[in-house]
């Protein structure tokens, strides 16, 4: 985990699992685990994670909820699929509104097997996705450097075309109640 600068933040959401798996993702921020010393920290606000993990499978009513969530996360992003139902709709999947795993809607990077999940597991899982968003981070900023340097290389602009002004460029004096040189009203 040398590779990271900054705390990573994580966003969890639950779809539709039988909270096995969110008590053991909890369970990770408790002092026995204690994720924290990691740097990671929880936060509730999409638009400050980094890690987005999702437990329980994809079912029609969150679809809408959990792209919602991942388009506001900022780039780069991981996507940290934990437990069965949440890699492959689990014990629900044959459910008449159950969608499938994570993966059926938003791109999945990291996969975390278990029913439930260990917090081990899910730890493994979360530092195993840092290092995807370390990837990430470092094709992104290669990129940018690509885009920079390709703006470096376009041809000079055209030398800007000269005003002629007519007249004087002097500055106008202009007499007013506040100049001195002019008289005020009444005054002549």
């Amino acid at each position: 985990m040398s590779y990271i600068t900054k705390s990573p933040w994580v966003i969890h959401y639950d779809g539709s699992s039988c909270n096995g798996c969110d008590i053991e993702v909890l369970a990770c921020l408790t002092p026995m685990y204690d994720v924290e010393r990691f740097g990671i920290i929880n936060t509730g606000n999409p638009k400050h994670a980094d890690v987005f993990l999702v437990t329980g499978s994809i079912n029609e009513q969150n679809i809408s909820v959990v792209k919602q969530i991942y388009e506001q996360m900022p780039e780069p992003k991981v996507v940290v699929a934990i437990g069965i139902c949440a890699t492959s709709g689990g014990v629900f999947r044959e459910c008449y509104n159950i969608k499938g795993g994570v993966d059926t809607v938003i791109p999945v990077d990291v996969y975390v097997p278990g029913c439930a999940a260990r917090p081990e597991a899910i730890i493994d899982g979360v530092v195993k996705g840092l290092g995807v968003l370390a990837e990430k981070k470092a094709a992104m900023k290669e990129k940018a450097i690509a885009v920079l340097d390709t703006e470096a290389e376009a041809p000079a602009p055209e030398p800007p075309i000269e005003i002629q002004v007519y007249g004087s460029t002097e500055p106008r004096e202009h007499g007013g109640a506040h100049d001195a040189s002019t008289p005020g009203k009444g005054e002549a």
